[in-house]
């Protein structure tokens, strides 16, 4: 059954379902937004345009997530699968090209698409933006998201050009995330409650993005607002997301409104991924499993996080009618809607039926086996997504029969938050305490084990961090991943001769681990075996984007060895990063003229300010150049040359047969 949910369906051909216009539709996802705090049923809050949508079309009070993270729940939410199914169980993963997004079955249909996203979480990167001929996901310099005004000051400059419709337009709001911080006037009136504030805030950019969607389109409109999960404030002992399944988490806000929508509430249990089929639906694609026509179903959804990262008990959860079943080593029961807050486990008084235990023992427990997909963003990526709360773990978790439940390890939430932020951010010294209490909690968790070792070796006590790589080496005998980080732990300090046979080990069971690649990179050019070097580094730049910084490196090691061509596109990869900052103009313009690519060599030399210390030497190569451009003014640049030289360029000058 559940494997049945998680592989897409025959493709229907597409219809116009009769002829009728179809109409321009508005995605609205509202990030970490309980189902609790928006709508006519909200406590302690006002939300008056998502009340005003509710009052005309059909709201779900029972709509489930398939998985309490950003990432994964927008890949179910757009391709119809369950994280079994589309693969993406965290966020910093990437989803496969070969699962098909709504986007790009409307934009072959016929539909503009736009898409509007407010955080580094979703960015094009990680593979929603196929189909959208319009994905908007710039933020504010340095900064990991923007503010819902901000997106939706975005969204509404591109609903304001005259294009023909139909229109499918995807606005992601994040606000209400931790840290809360709404502005004003939200900020004072929910003083005593900022996260209820951010979702107040939003609310409002909802209703000032529907006024400008339904003024703008002139068809017919459709508007389906969404949660992608909730915030547990508290409730089983987590915070904020992402660890377990109760409803303060995976229950979340659903509304239609549109053609063939009838107001009113739907009690049925519902999930999140027939969002996908619902658009399809609405454009006339094909109409199976629609939220316009809800079918009764077990809704299933999964948090698999803790086990990936730790180690600990895998969790499915699945609903039917009022009864919700987690599995996390052992079963919980709860009646959802006699008991929403899930304070009292049924357990055996109330046994789920054959098809939900069905569904749970059937549901796949994803594989620890392949490295963290966050090993392929860079420094300032991983910065922004630690400052968003979500740093995946550096290693393959032991997997044992007696792991933890995570429910029972909710005292460490907040603990392993806290480390893995200061840990990114490179405070290491503050980050070792709390690495040390998740260990003497969970003497098992491998990750805190050699995040430990490794904030150690980067404070330069080595004797802590071999003692601490030991212990990891004990916890998980044989890993790669002890393997690598100690061999990193060589390759930063003296003894960095004894990181070679490590890596090349660790490269030769799995040859794109990115980080030890990075580490053989450092240790080849210790060797001298530049040109080796240089071939690791670019392997390395094919598996993530480098720094401008990394290329200028690239570049100059490159030339060292007369690798002109490969030092060339380095240099001009960087001077496209870098624009105006770029201070290396002189290396390309050597570069150019070497490969006698003597117009962008003028150009290039023309570019050193008189300011940069080598500009004796630009002057003889600009020199060289005009010459061999027979320019006008090649005598008076010759003479410019002899007039600025130095001690390195005078020499040079005597003996240029051009200058004769």
């Amino acid at each position: 059954m559940v494997a049945a949910a998680c592989r897409p369906g025959p493709k229907a051909p597409d219809t116009s379902r009769g002829g009728t216009e179809r109409p321009s539709i508005l995605v609205v996802t509202l990030d970490t937004t309980r189902a609790d705090v928006i709508g006519p049923e909200a406590e302690g809050i006002e939300t008056p345009a998502f009340t005003a949508l509710a009052a005309r079309g059909l709201r779900f009070r029972q709509a489930y997530a398939t998985v309490p993270e950003t990432l994964p729940s927008h890949a179910s939410l757009f391709t119809g699968l369950l994280p079994a199914g589309h693969g993406v169980h965290e966020n910093a993963r990437v989803l496969a090209r070969d699962r098909t997004l709504a986007a790009e079955r409307l934009q072959k249909a016929g539909y503009r698409t736009a898409a509007f996203v407010s955080s580094f979480v979703l960015a094009r990167r990680f593979g929603l933006a196929r189909g959208f001929e319009v994905y908007d996901d710039e933020l504010p310099a340095g900064l990991a998201e923007r503010s819902a005004a901000e997106t939706t000051e975005r969204a509404l400059s591109y609903l304001a050009r005259d294009a023909p419709e139909p229109l499918l337009l995807w606005v992601h709001y994040y606000d209400p995330h931790h840290p809360y911080s709404p502005p004003e006037p939200f900020r004072t009136r929910y003083a005593k409650d900022p996260y209820r504030g951010e979702v107040a805030a939003m609310d409002a950019e909802l209703g000032r993005l529907r006024d400008a969607f339904e003024r703008r389109v002139a068809g017919p409109a459709a508007i389906l607002v969404v949660g992608d999960h909730g915030e547990g404030l508290g409730e089983h002992g987590e915070s904020q997301h992402g660890r377990l399944l109760y409803q303060a988490t995976m229950r979340v806000p659903l509304l239609l409104v549109g053609p063939a929508i009838s107001a009113g509430v739907s009690d049925a249990p519902v999930s999140t991924r027939r969002v996908f089929q619902t658009l399809l639906d609405w454009a006339g694609l094909e109409d199976a499993d629609s939220l316009r026509a809800p079918k009764e179903e077990i809704v299933l959804g999964e948090a698999m996080k803790p086990f990936l990262a730790y180690g600990w008990q895998p969790q499915v959860m699945a609903v039917e009618g009022r009864l919700k079943v987690i599995q996390a080593g052992r079963q919980e029961v709860y009646d959802v809607v006699a008991d929403p807050r899930e304070a009292h486990d049924l357990g055996a008084s109330a046994p789920p039926s054959r098809p939900l235990r069905t569904a749970l023992l059937d549901y796949p427990t994803p594989s620890t086996a392949t490295p963290p997909a966050v090993e392929a963003l860079d420094e300032d990526e991983r910065r922004k997504l630690a400052s968003l709360g979500y740093v995946g773990a550096g290693a393959a978790p032991v997997v044992r029969k007696d792991a933890p439940r995570p429910v029972d390890m909710s005292p460490l939430f907040d603990v392993i938050e806290r480390a893995s932020f200061l840990f990114v951010s490179g405070e290491y010294a503050r980050a070792i305490p709390h690495f040390e209490k998740i260990l003497a909690a969970d003497g098992h968790n491998l990750d805190a084990a050699l995040r430990l070792a490794t904030a150690h070796s980067a404070l330069g006590h080595d004797a802590r961090a071999l003692e601490m790589f030991d212990r990891a080496a004990t916890i998980a005998p044989g890993s790669r991943d002890v393997l690598t980080y100690r061999a990193l732990h060589y390759a930063r300090g003296k003894d960095w001769q004894r990181a070679v046979p490590l890596l090349e080990q660790v490269l030769a069971e799995a040859p794109d681990r990115l980080p030890a690649l990075e580490a053989l990179a450092v240790v080849r050019e210790r060797q001298g075996r530049l040109p080796e070097a240089i071939a690791v580094r670019q392997r390395i730049y094919e598996m993530r984007a480098p720094s401008a910084a990394e290329l200028v490196q690239l570049g100059q090691l490159s030339m060292s060895v007369g690798q002109t061509a490969a030092a060339t596109d380095a240099f001009e990869r960087a001077r496209r990063l870098q624009g105006d900052a770029f201070r290396h103009e002189l290396e390309l313009g050597v570069l150019y003229l070497a490969a006698r690519r003597l117009p962008e060599a003028r150009d290039a030399l023309d570019r050193v300010p008189a300011s940069d210390p080598q500009y004796p030497m630009a002057l003889f190569k600009r020199a060289q150049v005009s010459v061999l451009l027979n320019e006008p003014d090649r005598a008076a640049r010759i003479a410019r040359a002899r007039e600025r030289a130095d001690a390195a360029t005078r020499e040079l000058i005597a003996r240029e047969r051009l200058f004769q």
